[in-house]
């Protein structure tokens, strides 16, 4: 393997572990504030749907303009958004099981987004984005002179700003006094609710931005990678960010640690199955790979870590 083969590698890693980022920020918020959120896949889903979709619409309304798809990428956050808000007033509100929600929340969303699809497009796969209306790179044509470089840094817009949302979510989560409220209902809610602390609110504002996180993820994907929109997209994205999490300790920079990790098996999942070292290997054998190696980080990390102490445990104001 040449020097030219690792860049292209790391370069890979950098794209594929973005959603994945996305995806473990939305664990991150959701669950240190008390509430379990295994929903991030249909948030996701329903994410790549609105963005592909609605970008797609506006350029055939205004053409191929720069804010096309920054608007897309908006709308799915807003889409994930409202997808968080139905987990929250259910596992909130109404005390469902958070588990049995965040499941519902996976069904509906693809769901949602095939249903959407079919009315809209007539299929189940939205028309494939023009390249001039995908998430941009920043650094294209800059680093011409450089191929490694560039195999490396030149990336979509949506892998900087995901670095980018893991700095912001560290400084916020323990910096600040609404980062110590979030990590407090989820410890203690009882102890926080005493010091005058709404522990519904706080909830509500971390499943939902969860929700917009995950809808970030899910476009991500749709809007840059691929391009379009189909059922099977995200495929296990979300589970795998919540594997993430866990690895993580429930922290920022803990979770992309684990989405480098995940990242990179998937990205030597594609080197191999492009080369002469992946030749006569299954490619449904190569496609195993970052799930397999999920399984053992589950396996080898996941009792060694522990979730806030009120994950999961629905919030009952006193009355007296």
């Amino acid at each position: 393997m040449e020097l030219r083969d690792l860049a292209i590698i790391l370069g890979t890693t950098l794209m594929y572990c973005t959603p994945l980022i996305y995806g473990a920020l939305a664990g991150v918020f959701s669950e240190n504030s008390g509430v379990v959120n295994i929903g991030i896949e249909g948030m996701m889903t329903i994410g790549a749907f609105a963005g592909t979709a609605s970008a797609f619409l506006l350029q055939e309304s205004f053409g191929n303009v720069w804010w096309v798809p920054v608007l897309g990428f908006i709308i799915a956050g807003i889409a994930g958004g409202l997808f968080g808000l139905m987990h929250a007033v259910a596992s909130i509100n109404f005390k469902a099981d958070q588990v049995i929600s965040g499941i519902a929340i996976n069904f509906l969303g693809g769901g949602v987004g095939i249903f959407l699809a079919r009315r809209l497009f007539g299929s189940t796969t939205t028309p494939a984005l023009p390249l001039e209306s995908k998430i941009s790179r920043p650094l294209h044509g800059l680093l011409k002179d450089s191929p490694m470089l560039a195999s490396v840094f030149d990336q979509f817009s949506t892998v900087y700003f995901a670095f980018f949302l893991v700095a912001l979510s560290w400084y916020v989560l323990y910096r600040t006094k609404l980062g110590l409220r979030i990590r407090a209902v989820g410890e203690h809610p009882k102890a926080a609710d005493t010091l005058g602390i709404n522990v519904y609110k706080i909830r509500y504002f971390s499943v939902i931005l969860s929700g917009v996180l995950a809808g970030f993820g899910g476009a991500s994907l749709s809007m840059a990678i691929v391009a379009n929109f189909r059922p099977t997209l995200i495929s296990g994205q979300g589970f795998i960010a919540l594997a993430a999490m866990i690895f993580g300790k429930w922290k920022p920079q803990g979770a992309l640690v684990a989405c480098l990790l995940f990242g990179a098996t998937t990205a030597i999942q594609i080197y191999l199955g492009g080369t002469e070292a992946g030749a006569g290997i299954s490619t449904h054998l190569l496609s195993m790979i970052p799930y397999v190696v999920t399984i053992f980080v589950l396996i080898g990390f996941g009792g060694k870590t522990s979730a806030p102490a009120a994950n999961g445990a629905p919030y009952e104001k006193d009355k007296r």
